[in-house]
C-alpha cells in the first residue's frame, strides 16, 4: 500500500524504520522543522528527519502540515500514517485521506502528548499501543488494533518506549495489510498532559514510591530533579525517615526526604555537571 509518514520523535523514528523495511515503505516523510537544541541552541533536525535521510526517503519539514498539501497529493498516498508528530493534523489534510494514527496507550486512557510517562507516573499495571483512525478530536478516533504490554517494576521511559515502538511498528504494518475493522473507543477518558518543568521537580509531599515512578518515567530523556536542582537518574523508595525535601546521608546512602519515608538516590547529576554515582556525590558534599 502506498503511504506517507508523519512523525517527529525518536519513537516515531523507530516505527518509521520498520515501516520502511515493509511493503508499505513511505513514498514521503513529513516532520517538524529544525529547532534550536542543546546548550549551543543550534538548529537540529528531528529524529524522524535524520532517519528519513538515512533511509533515503523524500522529506518535507513544513511549519504547518497544510503548507505541504500539494506535495502530499503529488505523492499519491492511499493512507497517511501519523506517529508522535507533536502537532494537530487539520484540514484540508484531515478529510482528504484515510489517516492511521499510532498512539502508545490503551485508549481512551492517556490521550494526549505524554502517554508513556503518565502511565508510569500513575502506577498503571499495563499500557499498550492503539492504531486509530484520526479524527478532529484529540486521540478520539475509532481503534482498529490494540496490543497490551505489562509495565514492569524496573521499566523506565527508555525501556518501555522501546518495547512499545516495536509493538507499534508491528501493529501498524498489520493494519496496513488489512482488513481494518474499527471500533469506537469506550470507557473513562484520561489525558496525558505534556511534561511541564514543574512535573520534573520531586515533590516531598508525595510518597517515596510515587517519586520513584517519576524518576523512572522521566529517564533518560527529560530527567527528574530535587527542588534544589540535583538531577536524579535512578532511585528507590526506602522506609528511612529524613526531613521532607532535604538530602541526608545515612549509612553511606544519599536520601531525599519524602512523605512516609525517603527516596534513596542512586545516580545523580549535579547542576552543570555529569551523571555520577550518588555515593560519590555525597562524599564531595557536606551532608
Amino acid at each position: 500500500m502506498r503511504t506517507a509518514y508523519i512523525g517527529t520523535s525518536p519513537f516515531a523514528a523507530s516505527v518509521l524504520e520498520s515501516l520502511a523495511a515493509s511493503r508499505h515503505r513511505p513514498a514521503l516523510v513529513l516532520t517538524r522543522p529544525p529547532r534550536p537544541r542543546g546548550r549551543g541552541r543550534r538548529l537540529s533536525p528531528t529524529p524522524v528527519a535524520e532517519r528519513a535521510g538515512e533511509l533515503g526517503i523524500g522529506l518535507l519539514e513544513p511549519e504547518r502540515l497544510g503548507d505541504a498539501a500539494a506535495e502530499i497529493a503529488a505523492a499519491s498516498p492511499e493512507v497517511l500514517c501519523v506517529c508522535a508528530y507533536g502537532a494537530l493534523v487539520r484540514e484540508p489534510i484531515l478529510s482528504s485521506y484515510e489517516i492511521l494514527n499510532v498512539h502508545p496507550s490503551a485508549l481512551p486512557r492517556w490521550r494526549g502528548a505524554a502517554p508513556v510517562e503518565r502511565a508510569i507516573i500513575a502506577g498503571d499495571a499495563e499500557t499498550g499501543v492503539s492504531i486509530m483512525r484520526l479524527v478532529a478530536e484529540l486521540d478520539a478516533g475509532p481503534v482498529c488494533a490494540y496490543e497490551a504490554t505489562t509495565i514492569e517494576p524496573q521499566d523506565d521511559f527508555g525501556t518501555l518506549a522501546a518495547r512499545l515502538a516495536a509493538i507499534a511498528a508491528r501493529l501498524l504494518i498489520a493494519s496496513l495489510d488489512g482488513p481494518r475493522v474499527f471500533t469506537e473507543q469506550s470507557g473513562d477518558v484520561s489525558y496525558a498532559e505534556k511534561i511541564a518543568p514543574a512535573d520534573r521537580i520531586l515533590d516531598p509531599s508525595h510518597t517515596p514510591a510515587e517519586l520513584e515512578r517519576v524518576v523512572r518515567a522521566l529517564h533518560p530523556h527529560i530527567g527528574a530533579r530535587t527542588p534544589d536542582g540535583l538531577g536524579v537518574q535512578a532511585a528507590r523508595p526506602v522506609a528511612t525517615v529524613v526531613p521532607p525535601g532535604g538530602l541526608a546521608l545515612r549509612d553511606g546512602r544519599l536520601l531525599f526526604g519524602a512523605r512516609e519515608g525517603s527516596l534513596e538516590l542512586l545516580r545523580v547529576t549535579p547542576p552543570g555537571g555529569r551523571e555520577m554515582d550518588a555515593a560519590a556525590y555525597a562524599r564531595g558534599h557536606d551532608l
